[in-house]
C-alpha cells in the first residue's frame, strides 16, 4: 500500500503542471489549447536529449523555452492569422510531431541509461531517502505554482484574467488582447514542457507517443480538483489542479491494484474516468435540481 501511495504522489506531482497549464489557458484565458500534447513531448524530447549530452539542469530550462516557443506559434496562428484557437492548437501539435522526432535524432524514442539526471544528482546529496524523487518533483511544482499565483496577481496577470473574462472590454481599455493571449499561451506551454522534461528524466526515456491524450487527462485532473476543492480564487484554482492530478492517479492506481478490470482495458478505464470527471459538474447540477423539485413537491 505504501508503494502505491508513493507512486501515486510521484506521478501526480510530476503531471500536476499540465492541469496547472490548462487552468491558465482553459479557465483563465478561456482558450481550448490543443498544443498541450505536442508541448509535453517536446519538453520530454529536449530534456532527455540534453541530459544524454550531460546537461540535465540546463535541459529543464531549454525544455521550458521550447514549450514557450510552441505556445508562441499557436498564439501567432490565432491572433495574427485568424486561425480558430482549436485549429491553431491542432496545426501546431501536428507540426511538433516532426520537430519532436528531430529533437530525438529522428528516432521515435530516446533513453538515458547511465547519464546523470536531476533526480540522480539530488539523490546523491542524501536528502529525502526513498522519497527523494517525490521531494524534488514537489519542489519544482511548488515553485511553478507560487510563480503562477504571483503572476496572476500582477498587472499583466490581471490583464490576462480580464482578457479571458471579456475580450471586447479589454480592447476598449487600451489593453492589447493579442499580447495577453500570447503571454498566457507561452506560459502554459512552458509549464507543460517542464512537466514533460521532468517525466522524461524521471523515467529516463522519451517517446514520440507519450503525449497522446495528455490534454484530456490534464483537463480531467483539473475538473476533479475543482470538484474536490470548489472553484474560487486563483490560488484555489492552482491548488485544485495539483489536488486533481494526485486524485486522478490515485483512482487509476486503485483500479489497477484491485483488478476490477483487466489491464487490456486501461484505455477504456481512462476514458470512463475522464468522461465522469468532465460530466461531474453537470451531474451535480442535475442532482441538486432534482432535490429542489422533490423538496418543492413536499412543501406544496
Amino acid at each position: 500500500m505504501l508503494y502505491i501511495l508513493q507512486t501515486t504522489f510521484e506521478l501526480g506531482i510530476l503531471y500536476a503542471l499540465i492541469p496547472m497549464a490548462l487552468f491558465l489557458s482553459f479557465r483563465v484565458l478561456d482558450i481550448a489549447d490543443l498544443t498541450t500534447d505536442g508541448s509535453f513531448v517536446f519538453g520530454m524530447a529536449v530534456s532527455v536529449t540534453m541530459a544524454a549530452a550531460g546537461h540535465p539542469l540546463l535541459a529543464l530550462l531549454a525544455a521550458m523555452l521550447c514549450g514557450a516557443l510552441a505556445g508562441l506559434v499557436t498564439a501567432i496562428l490565432q491572433t495574427k492569422l485568424g486561425v480558430p484557437s482549436i485549429l491553431a492548437g491542432i496545426v501546431t501539435n501536428t507540426g511538433l510531431y516532426t520537430v519532436n522526432l528531430m529533437a530525438m535524432g529522428w528516432s521515435s524514442n530516446a533513453t538515458i541509461l547511465k547519464q546523470a539526471t536531476v533526480y540522480t544528482l539530488f539523490r546523491a546529496l542524501g536528502i529525502g531517502g526513498r522519497w527523494a524523487n517525490l521531494l524534488l518533483s514537489a519542489v519544482f511544482v511548488a515553485l511553478a505554482a507560487g510563480c503562477l499565483i504571483w503572476f496572476l496577481g500582477t498587472r499583466l496577470g490581471l490583464s490576462l484574467r480580464a482578457t479571458g473574462d471579456n475580450r471586447d472590454m479589454v480592447s476598449a481599455s487600451s489593453i492589447n488582447p493579442s499580447y495577453t493571449i500570447t503571454v498566457g499561451l507561452c506560459l502554459a506551454n512552458a509549464m507543460t514542457a517542464l512537466s514533460g522534461a521532468l517525466v522524461g528524466q524521471f523515467q529516463r526515456s522519451a517517446d514520440i507517443n507519450a503525449g497522446t491524450g495528455i490534454v484530456v487527462i490534464g483537463l480531467a485532473c483539473l475538473i476533479i480538483g475543482e470538484t474536490l476543492c470548489r472553484r474560487g480564487s486563483m490560488t484555489r484554482g492552482v491548488l485544485s489542479a495539483i489536488v486533481g492530478s494526485i486524485a486522478y492517479r490515485f483512482i487509476y492506481a486503485v483500479v489497477l491494484k484491485t483488478k476490477i478490470v483487466p489491464i487490456e482495458c486501461l484505455k477504456l478505464v481512462t476514458a470512463i474516468i475522464v468522461a465522469l470527471a468532465i460530466a461531474m459538474p453537470t451531474i451535480r447540477e442535475k442532482i441538486a435540481f432534482a432535490r429542489r423539485v422533490r423538496q418543492g413537491k413536499k412543501e406544496g
